[in-house]
């Protein structure tokens, strides 16, 4: 009788789709330890050139199957789009129309990574969401595949599916692995205002006088494991518009180096402005610096993403994260890009 009662149980439980146990992912943050854009190219795209970092601040993204054969989307954010405007939805879609899936999946969406910063938020979650497919479904895809269907919906894409530090270069589709940085601490600032990367790019004027950061000499101080020599060549050359329209960006640099920082610097269009400490206490006191100042939304202090570091006890996503507000404001809004375009 018992033994009849459990079969009956796990019908149920498949016909129901309860059986299913949800998949749970980390989706990463990057900054940009070093951004320059070579060009414009005629199909209205730029090509750069940039050292990109993954750092310890992370989204949830949660999957599960379900029977209804549709995609639905929830987020702790209520203003972020849950429909095909959302790169989570896309990704997810891009999987089930490359390999003829006919489930559908409920995706979850717990933001922590600060939106339309500069950190690649939407892009790394729609790069978990491309690896949370290959494991739910358990398709067996390559990440060399995983890469080419998220460079069709987001240039930074590739980089989050790759994580890490890396040379990218193109449109942000071709990336070179390079060593793990030496240890360091981050601080991630996000000032109350927002930037637009549509208008960063279109305000970006090229000339003889733009100072372009000194990538190759980056490449070499990380292959010698020179942090000093990493954060002397630290440059964005997309500051030249930001810093000019929000001159607040320049303030929280001179205030992140005033406290501590070896060096400070706006990470890809902004507005997040992140600094590199080489102690834990003081990035800790400067983060309390600064969430004690009105003009910023939020803030973190988190390690580099790096394979060859021990895991930290103290470590653990947010114990170092602080936000003004238990979410964003509408100001704040979520865009899903498409490269680095600027018509």
């Amino acid at each position: 009788m018992q033994k009849c009662v459990i079969i009956i149980v796990y019908k149920i439980q498949r016909r129901y789709n309860f059986y299913d146990s949800a998949l749970h992912l980390k989706a990463y943050a990057k900054v940009n330890l070093g951004l320059d854009v070579l060009r414009r190219q005629e199909d209205g795209y730029h090509e750069v050139r940039m050292i990109m970092q993954t750092v310890k601040l992370f989204d949830y993204i949660t999957l599960q199957k379900n029977t209804c054969g549709q995609i639905r989307l929830s987020s702790n954010l209520p203003y972020l789009p849950l429909n095909e405007k959302n790169l989570v939805y896309r990704a997810i879609d891009t999987i089930r129309t490359a390999h003829n899936i006919s489930d559908g999946v409920d995706a979850s969406i717990e933001k922590h990574i600060p939106v339309a910063a500069g950190m690649a938020g939407g892009s790394t979650d729609a790069a978990a969401a491309l690896v949370g497919m290959n494991q739910l479904f358990s398709l067996g895809i390559t990440q060399d595949e995983l890469i080419k269907h998220g460079l069709t919906l987001g240039a930074d894409i590739p980089f989050c599916i790759m994580r890490g530090t890396a040379l990218s270069e193109g449109i942000g589709e071709i990336l070179t692995p390079l060593p793990s940085i030496p240890p360091c601490w981050f601080l991630i600032v996000k000032p109350s205002f927002s930037m637009s990367t549509k208008f960063v790019y279109e305000h970006l004027h090229l000339d003889e006088q733009t100072v372009h950061p000194d990538i190759d000499g980056m490449i070499q101080a990380i292959s010698h494991g020179d942090l000093t020599g990493i954060t002397d060549r630290m440059g964005n050359v997309l500051e030249q518009v930001t810093e000019k329209h929000y001159p607040a960006i320049v303030q929280i640099k001179k205030d992140m180096r005033r406290l501590g920082a070896v060096n400070a610097l706006m990470s890809g269009s902004g507005s997040t402005v992140f600094g590199i400490f080489t102690s834990r206490e003081a990035a800790g006191k400067a983060a309390e610096f600064f969430h004690n100042d009105p003009g910023i939304r939020q803030t973190a202090v988190v390690r580099p993403f790096s394979k060859n570091l021990p895991r930290s006890k103290s470590q653990k996503n947010h114990n170092h994260f602080s936000k003004k507000n238990s979410s964003l404001t509408q100001g704040d809004k979520y865009t899903a890009k498409k490269g680095r375009r600027n018509n």
